[in-house]
Formats: C-alpha cells, sequence, structure tokens
C-alpha cells in the first residue's frame, strides 16, 4: 500500500484492509468531509508552497492540516487513482448567489471527474459546506445525500460545458448553481494549481485572503469557525455564537485540530 494511501486512510478512519468501490465512495466522501476541514490558514499566513503531491501528503496527512479545493481535491484524486479508480482533475468558476454572477477571478476551482463503467461523475471533497457526499453524474440525474439534493447538467457557458447544481439541506427551498466546469478540460500536473494558489492569496476579490475560515462535516451536520463566529448545524437547526481572538484559537484547536 503507497504512503498516501495509508495515511489518507488512517487521517479519515478508513481500515487499510477494506476495498475502496464505487458503491462505498459515499462512506469514503463523508468521512473525508468530516476529518480533513475547508480552511485558508496558510493562505492568511502567506505559508505556500508549490502545489505537489508531497507537498498536500506532508501539510494534510503528516501535519494534519486542511486546505481549500485545489489542494482537498488534488490529494482526493491521488487517492483515488492509487485505488484503481479512472479519474482526472478540471477547474471551475464559483457562482454567487448573492450577485447572481461567477466570480471574476477566473477558474479557481479545482473539482475530480470520475469515470466509472462509461459514465463521468463529478466528485468534490473541496466546495466547503456544500459537498454532494456523493458521485453526481453528468447526465442531470439528482443525487441525494444528507447534505440535500445534486445534479450536473450540461449547460454552454464561457467557463465550461456544465454546471453543478444545489438544493442544500435545511438551507435551499430552490435550485441554485454552484459552479461551472469544463469537462474537456482536464489537469495534466497539479503545479498548475500554483496560478490558482496565487490569485486565492492575492487577488483583491478573492473570499479567502482576508478573514479566517474552517469548515467541517460533523455527524449531525456541519461546523463552521471564523474570527467572529462559531456556527453549528445539528440536525437542520441553526446555533451561532460570538466569539473573540482566544476563543477562536480554543475552538480552532478544539474542533479542527489545528494550532497556527
Amino acid at each position: 500500500m503507497s504512503e498516501i494511501n495509508a495515511l489518507f486512510r488512517n487521517r479519515i478512519g478508513l481500515s487499510e484492509t477494506e476495498p475502496v468501490t464505487f458503491e462505498s465512495l459515499g462512506m469514503v466522501l463523508d468521512k473525508t468531509a468530516s476529518h480533513i476541514p475547508f480552511e485558508n490558514g496558510c493562505i492568511l499566513q502567506k505559508d505556500m508552497s508549490s502545489i505537489t503531491k508531497d507537498y498536500l501528503r506532508t501539510k494534510m496527512l503528516v501535519k494534519k492540516e486542511g486546505g481549500l479545493c485545489y489542494e482537498l481535491n488534488s490529494l482526493f484524486y491521488f487517492f483515488l487513482i492509487e485505488n484503481g479508480f479512472q479519474a482526472v482533475l478540471t477547474r471551475g468558476v464559483v457562482y454567487k448567489p448573492a450577485t447572481q454572477q461567477f466570480l471574476t477571478i477566473g477558474r479557481t476551482h479545482v473539482t475530480i471527474l470520475l469515470t466509472h463503467e462509461g459514465q463521468t461523475y463529478v466528485i468534490d471533497t473541496g466546495f466547503g459546506g456544500n459537498l454532494p457526499l456523493q458521485p453526481v453524474p453528468l447526465t442531470g440525474e439528482t443525487i441525494s445525500s444528507r447534505n440535500g439534493e445534486f445534479r450536473v447538467k450540461q449547460a454552454a457557458t464561457e467557463y465550461g460545458n456544465y454546471v453543478l447544481e444545489m438544493k442544500l439541506a435545511y438551507k435551499d427551498t430552490d435550485w441554485r448553481i454552484g459552479y461551472a466546469f469544463d469537462s474537456n478540460k482536464p489537469v495534466t500536473n497539479v503545479s498548475e494549481f500554483d496560478e490558482i494558489q496565487e490569485i486565492i492569496a492575492n487577488h483583491a476579490e478573492s473570499p479567502f485572503n482576508k478573514t479566517p475560515l474552517l469548515t467541517r462535516f460533523t455527524n449531525t451536520g456541519t461546523i463552521t469557525l471564523t474570527d467572529s463566529s462559531f456556527t453549528q448545524w445539528v440536525d437542520g437547526r441553526m446555533s451561532k455564537e460570538q466569539i473573540d481572538s482566544e476563543r477562536f484559537k480554543e475552538l480552532r484547536q478544539q474542533h479542527f485540530g489545528i494550532n497556527q
């Protein structure tokens, strides 16, 4: 068993002897979302390195930090490949419902396209609290998980040929766009994501270079931590605590295992 495969399984609490099949991917995605947080600590500290397989292994499996989409999905891509799946990475553009337009900073979202028995699916472990937690086929079929309903529709936009749409449990009453992506432009080397990291770290309109953000799934919902609040969703009910800097550090350690 390769080092990434063994370390990844250890990080998410998956036995080294348990085979990962297409049918069990939902369980693996759920465990990943619960154990490896979406977080931007390194971006805020300007503590960045080139995106490589070894960097991802060290950051998230040895140091047990989290990451952003280009890190989380790249790591999960390597895990999928090492478990015999056919997959590629691709880039997309996130849609902001508040402004009803796509982000203007470019193709800074990274997702995974997995092919199984002739059908292609979106796999995403790097979309914060918006994760499908299941493979979503590129057929328009609605897929349900504990996080809501998800579908991928063919749609010609300047950002690609498909859009991921979602209706989050307890939060959305109507379908909304998550992001657009191009299935015809696979990424051949994760070093391409150095460009994304640079944009996320330095662009004035980047949503991740201003304040801390950490989120992960729990058995009953999600938790999200910023420098001013701690939000918990438990069985569809939300509670929000206003916090100061000391409380932030306590909660970051307690719920995310991160000391920075």
